[in-house]
């Protein structure tokens, strides 16, 4: 499981591994039709069934060292505000390391997700797991391309992922190297 983040912190946040107990929270997020449209999840009927199969895909991937979002918990009240990680993926028949994040609505604009991603970036690029890391973002979604750019990502073209449109992030290591350097 070395693409977890498990027992990460940052200034505001820990990171820890998604368990059972965690469904009826984060079943929230799946209560929004927008982050439905944008997650390309309209297959599935229901915010309970959304919320089990990201459950699914989540375990599959703990499971088969795939990476995967970690839960984020606020230090301030202990309470969950999102969830953020590293996903291994295939896109465009290349071995690659995305950066993903998802933030409940009661907690966003507060820059939980640029704040993790940056911590899922450093821990990724510091521990040599690849030479870039990719976000792929539904074009619609300006609040992710912000987040994306913030990190150092830059838009690099359009993709076809799952069958949808979406736009490729990228941050070469020795870009970020050059930055963090500065």
């Amino acid at each position: 499981m070395k693409f977890l983040l498990t027992n990460q912190e940052t200034e505001r946040l820990k990171f820890r591994k998604l368990n059972d107990n965690d469904f009826e929270e984060w079943q929230e997020l799946f209560e929004d039709e927008e982050v439905t449209r944008l997650l390309g999840m309209h297959e599935f009927k229901t915010p309970r069934e959304r919320c089990e199969k990201w459950f699914e895909w989540t375990f599959h991937r703990y499971k088969n060292d795939l990476g995967g979002q970690n839960i984020l918990i606020s230090k301030i009240n202990n309470q969950i505000v999102g969830q953020c990680g590293l996903l291994v993926r295939e896109v465009e028949n290349k071995f690659e390391i995305e950066i993903a994040y998802s933030i409940l609505p009661k907690f966003r604009q507060n820059g939980f997700a640029t704040e993790s991603a940056m911590k899922c970036r450093d821990f990724a690029f510091e521990n040599n797991f690849h030479n870039r890391l990719i976000s792929i973002i539904n074009a619609e979604n300006l609040n992710s391309k912000n987040v994306a750019l913030k990190n150092g990502l830059n838009y690099s073209h359009e993709i076809i992922y799952n069958d949808q449109k979406m736009d490729l992030y990228t941050i070469e290591i020795k870009d970020w190297q050059l930055n963090t350097t500065k």
